[in-house]
């Protein structure tokens, strides 16, 4: 779980990050190509290219062309349309999906996972609930495309490696991952990216350095290898846990205002929903 944690503290800056220096100046295309680019990089002189499944090799190209490919394009595009709270607020939707899509995996349907996810979600919507006004439906739509895609890409990873044990560590083979996300990053940017969009300053080349090595590579890894140590509901409800994270970066950083009472409040209900999820765990053993 402490994996699942460290990552959730990595995306709760990138949320603000991206909001602050990169969304309406940076071309979205562009900054998750050069993330994906960043990521496969760092990996690459890792890479055994021999004595792998077949279909653990595959699988990690299809989560990564998920939950890389086209969550973060539609991620990216959503800021052009949403502020950092909404986007916060239409991606707590997210443990759900881990959760159905998790239990469709393993044939079953485990109801308590689901009431802990929902109990997740609620605590997101405490956070972050306020009226919406503009033309917010194509970036809630957007979003929900990303949860779902990210969903599908955590739950695949998790269990093509419970699947298909070897004896190499992740690291050897994790870049994988990213050469399939960037089978999609590559022509997005090629067909629909500005170049007159690029980065022009110091400061969006260093935030997007920043979001390819630790939030993309390092953080992806650990999210992956996290993900193999808790189960299913454990993880979907730590899909939340950037909700109020997020938003104290966003505070804490930019002093943006926040009710901190409504932060307190929210956290204490994910917390509780860890707890629901435990206490099924120990019920069921």
């Amino acid at each position: 779980m402490y994996y699942l944690l460290v990552v959730n503290l990595l995306w709760a800056f990138s949320f603000s990050l991206i909001g602050q220096y990169l969304a309406g100046q940076v071309d979205s295309d562009f900054a998750v190509l050069i993330r994906v680019a960043i990521a496969a990089l760092i990996f690459l002189p890792f890479t055994s290219w021999r004595g792998l499944p077949k279909p653990l090799v595959g699988g990690f190209w299809l989560a990564g062309a998920l939950q890389f490919g086209i969550t973060y394009l539609c991620l990216y595009r959503s800021f052009n349309v949403l502020s950092v709270p909404e986007v916060l607020l239409f991606t707590v939707l997210t443990p759900i999906y881990v959760t159905l899509l998790d239990d469709a995996m393993e044939r079953r349907f485990n109801w308590w996972a689901l009431l802990a996810a929902l109990v997740a979600v609620s605590g997101g919507v405490l956070i972050r609930f306020q009226p919406l006004s503009g033309d917010y439906l194509a970036g809630f739509l957007l979003l929900q495309l990303a949860n779902l895609t990210f969903a599908a890409g955590q739950v695949l990873c998790r269990h093509l490696l419970a699947r298909y044990p070897t004896e190499l560590p992740l690291y050897r083979f994790f870049s994988h991952f990213f050469f399939g996300a960037l089978l999609l990053a590559l022509p997005a940017f090629l067909i629909f990216g500005n170049p007159d969009r690029l980065p022009q300053t110091a400061m969006q080349w260093g935030v997007l350095t920043w979001m390819g090595v630790f939030a993309t590579a390092l953080g992806m890894f650990w999210w992956v290898k996290g993900s193999t140590r808790v189960d299913g509901g454990t993880l979907a409800v730590m899909n939340e846990l950037h909700v109020p994270l997020g938003l104290l970066v966003n505070l804490l950083i930019w002093n943006r205002d926040a009710d901190l009472q409504r932060i307190a409040l929210g956290g204490s209900v994910i917390v509780l929903s860890l707890w629901i999820n435990r206490f099924a765990r120990r019920q069921h053993a």
